[in-house]
């Protein structure tokens, strides 16, 4: 750990400059307190660094909580070992079938509600409060649930380090919680203007809580975190139906962890309730369990927090990327990526480049930087990943 400044802690031994950079900045704004906490994944980010624990008071920049609102892991063990999948047949039946039950893609949703647990999961968002707002930015939001978007978001088959089988997958609130996010990162940008406040980033602009707007985002933001926990566990019941429709034998659900690394919560740190947004961390208060996830050809993790009270509790939420999307493009080649994914079944297209292993920081890297923060209870290498493009 470095303290880079009165209120800039950093947990990060590799650290790009703009990175940093950008971390000062949203340290230097007034209602933070105590500091913010830099995770070993940090890179930069929309306003805020990706990888960073923001304390607030009496404020929230929404920007600084992230456009996938709710993003976050679930993970849940099976009854089953690797070696009895191997044997029932080809990877790649499972896989399609996955592809079949899961839409893929930016922008891709179901064409109707899939199942009775899907219409329950609806109906449960449709009386939370928040639900409103929803409806009015994204009228088919329902049909968003239970589908995994792409960039790195992905579903993976894994085996643990004793070769039990793990189903992971990575996802948030899809396109309606991005349409929240940045109405709301608009909202706070008209009324800084408004109130003449000056900020070294426009995507720094904040609600108060003395604002309508602030309390109106609050509502709205916990409604998108619903969301993606019950897409995730939507998606996670689909992979397992395709799971156990390949084993021939119903699924045990013998462990599971769902959480967050998008998000904002009222917690107490050094005596005093703040708002902590925590945009691209987990909570690792001592005893939570969390999800960290490498690359799509890289181990992940199943952890349990230390509650690292200089952490503000908190623990990176994967890998962190090195290079920009952009960049990785230019940078390896599908050769490159064919090896890197050598023993994984997967969607063979130039499509995932950017999601290229070495475009993200080391795993064991990040891991090492994060041995005060959690402890390892799990390693898990995928033997099967779906993602979209």
């Amino acid at each position: 750990m470095e303290q880079l400044a009165a209120k800039l802690y950093s947990w990060a031994s590799i650290l790009e400059p703009q990175t940093a950079h950008q971390a000062h900045v949203a340290a230097s704004m007034p209602f933070i307190f105590p500091h913010i906490a830099l995770m070993p994944d940090a890179h930069l980010g929309k306003g805020a660094t990706v990888g960073s624990v923001i304390p607030t008071e009496g404020a929230i920049m929404p920007a600084a909580v992230g456009v996938d609102i709710g993003c976050g892991m679930i993970a849940v063990r099976t009854q089953w070992m690797l070696g009895q999948v191997r044997e029932i047949g080809p990877l790649s039946m499972l896989r399609g079938a996955i592809e079949r039950v899961v839409p893929l893609s930016a922008g891709r949703y179901n064409s109707q509600v899939f199942a009775s647990y899907t219409r329950e999961r609806i109906e449960s968002l449709e009386q939370t409060e928040g639900g409103d707002s929803a409806y009015a930015i994204a009228p088919k939001w329902h049909l968003q649930l239970g589908t995994l978007g792409s960039g790195n978001h992905f579903i993976e088959l894994s085996a643990d380090n004793e070769n039990r089988v793990w189903a992971f997958l990575h996802s948030g609130s899809r396109g309606v919680g991005n349409k929240l996010a940045n109405k709301y990162i608009k909202v706070a940008q008209e009324l800084n203007r408004k109130w003449h406040i000056h900020l070294p980033d426009r995507d720094l602009a904040y609600l108060v809580e003395d604002a309508e707007e602030f309390w109106d985002y609050i509502r709205d933001l916990q409604w998108a975190q619903k969301f993606a926990l019950l897409n995730r566990a939507e998606m996670m019941d689909r992979v397992l139906d395709c799971l156990a429709e390949f084993m021939d034998e119903p699924v045990l659900r013998l462990d599971e962890i769902n959480c967050h690394h998008n998000y904002t919560v009222q917690e107490e740190h050094f005596g005093r309730q703040v708002w902590l947004s925590r945009k691209g961390a987990i909570s690792a208060w001592e005893g939570i369990r969390g999800l960290i996830p490498g690359s799509m050809g890289t181990r992940s993790y199943v952890v349990t927090g230390k509650g690292n009270k200089l952490a503000l509790c908190s623990s990176p939420h994967g890998a962190g990327r090195e290079y920009s999307r952009t960049a990785a493009r230019k940078t390896f080649t599908m050769e490159q990526l064919e090896a890197a994914m050598a023993g994984i079944e997967w969607r063979h297209t130039s499509a995932f480049l950017d999601e290229h292993p070495q475009a993200y920081k080391d795993i064991d890297v990040v891991m090492d930087d994060a041995a005060d923060l959690v402890s390892i209870d799990h390693e898990l290498c995928q033997f099967i990943n779906v993602k979209g493009n």
